[in-house]
């Protein structure tokens, strides 16, 4: 996947599991608000490269919802955001690093920036995705501490 094709819809899954092609924060924010399709859990995994314990503990969502949403086939308003905003961070991690690798290689890795936390260990917060948004805005400019 090259870094143009790496942007948050296709980190959920793209067209064919969103069932549409959101850009826009308004976009993101109707699918939110209606929940977003459990495919989309399957889809993350696959892309981020993180098993779907690692990423439901990154999230602070319990596995056993994830379990759940998965036969029920929608997630809630609070998970979608929080599968949203994972996915618009790989999207901006992508963009700075400009390799798919190195960005989500990053995302994995302790950052002495961020307290020595993983910066994906960071989202399931919107302070926390700030937080992570901030050091990947000082890289993109060269200020490193």
């Amino acid at each position: 996947m090259s870094v143009m094709t790496l942007q948050a819809s296709a980190v959920l899954g793209g067209e064919n599991v969103l069932r549409g092609r959101p850009n826009l924060p308004l976009e993101w924010l109707t699918l939110v608000r209606q929940g977003l399709p459990a495919g989309v859990v399957d889809a993350a995994v696959r892309a981020v490269g993180m098993a779907q314990s690692e990423l439901a503990q990154a999230l602070d969502i319990p596995e056993r919802t994830l379990a759940r949403r998965k036969r029920e086939g929608v997630l809630s308003r609070e998970e979608s955001a929080k599968l949203v905003r994972l996915a618009r961070v790989v999207e901006r991690a992508a963009q700075v690093f400009e390799d798919e690798r190195a960005a989500l290689d990053w995302l994995k890795a302790p950052n002495g920036a961020l307290g020595g936390a993983t910066p994906v260990s960071l989202l399931d917060t919107d302070l926390g995705a700030s937080a992570v948004l901030d050091t990947l805005g000082r890289i993109e400019h060269g200020v490193f501490a």
